[in-house]
């Protein structure tokens, strides 16, 4: 799934094209690692690890606890999904 497609995803406009799209378990635990962060960015997520520092900056980021990020229902659907591929991919956590 293209980068473009994240932003889209981070406001719960893309669900059906996330479903559409290759098939999450298809996906790199690198490309999961991304879309699911980038929803978390898009939403205000302070990240402390250096690989999310180093992939999205804390600058204007409000929330340090990931379970205070407000995110819509499709939003959390998404990262469940997301989340779920990761597992099924034993992606490092």
């Amino acid at each position: 799934m293209s980068k473009l497609l994240i932003p889209a995803l981070a406001l719960g406009l893309a669900l059906p094209l996330f479903a559409a799209a290759t098939p999450a378990a298809a996906q790199s635990c690198e490309d999961l690692w991304y879309q699911r962060n980038e929803i978390y960015k898009a939403q205000g997520y302070c990240f402390r690890t250096q690989r999310g520092i180093s992939a999205f900056g804390n600058a204007g980021c409000q929330y340090d606890n990931v379970e205070d990020v407000p995110l819509s229902a499709t939003q959390r659907r998404v990262v469940a999904d997301i989340q779920r591929a990761e597992r099924t991919s034993r992606c490092p956590r």
